[in-house]
């Protein structure tokens, strides 16, 4: 298993008092990954320390209003490339059917693309298999470091070493039109309110939906059409 894939999904997921008992051993294992270059395992020791002995409530908010509370911080990746257009729900019946074929079964209730669950999924997975699906979804986490890192808060640096455990440079112009789209306010439940009454992701079967490699499903994450498509060979 990846245990730094594991660590970061972990690190991504709501805190509980759990997570803030097993963070000294999470911290551990990121600080010793020599894929993340210094500065970066030394970027992610305020996160670390924060959710080790910060007040577990304050955190619990600090969460709630990063990801739960903005789509364009959320945490489902496909929200950043497909919002909750028809497209998503192909998406998402591919993700299903690609974890169902590896025998992973994830232990929640969120949706399959949440980027927990994927990282919980890659952590079990062969290395090449892991740089390119996280390199199909590189841009967008590159997008998300930054938008944190105007909000000040620790969580950017997990997205920066994802990127580093992409091995990819991302496209400057791809990245600036999803960071083109304007942050929500989240404290202003009345607009967040209308922004999230569309209509509902439904997946299941789907005869002509197949059984791809994860990250064949993910390079429906590819930059918009008006940019050129980073896909590696592989996914052609």
């Amino acid at each position: 298993m990846d245990r730094t894939l594991k660590a970061i999904s972990l690190v991504l997921s709501y805190p509980t008092r759990e997570l803030q008992t097993a963070m000294p051993e999470i911290g551990g294992v990121l600080a010793s990954d020599t894929r993340l270059t210094a500065a970066a395992r030394r970027d992610l020791r305020p996160l670390v320390d924060a959710l080790t002995i910060n007040d577990i409530y304050d955190l619990e908010e600090q969460f709630v209003m990063l990801f739960d509370r903005s789509r364009t911080l959320s945490l489902n990746l496909f929200e950043h490339v497909h919002g909750e257009g028809r497209d998503r729900g192909g998406a998402m019946v591919s993700l299903v059917e690609t974890y169902e074929e590896a025998g992973f079964t994830p232990a929640t209730s969120e949706l399959p693309d949440h980027l927990p669950v994927l990282l919980e999924f890659l952590a079990t997975r062969p290395e090449t298999e892991v740089k390119e699906t996280l390199a199909d979804a590189a841009h967008i986490f590159e997008a998300l470091s930054e938008r944190l890192q105007r909000r000040d808060t620790p969580y950017a640096a997990v997205f920066k070493a994802l990127v580093q455990l992409s091995g990819v440079t991302t496209d400057k112009e791809v990245v600036a039109e999803l960071l083109g789209q304007p942050d929500d306010d989240p404290s202003d439940l009345d607009a967040l309110d209308q922004v999230w009454e569309e209509s509902q992701v439904t997946f299941g079967p789907d005869p002509n939906s197949g059984c791809p490699q994860v990250r064949d499903m993910l390079a429906k994450m590819d930059p918009p059409k008006n940019h050129a498509a980073q896909v590696s060979p592989a996914a052609e």
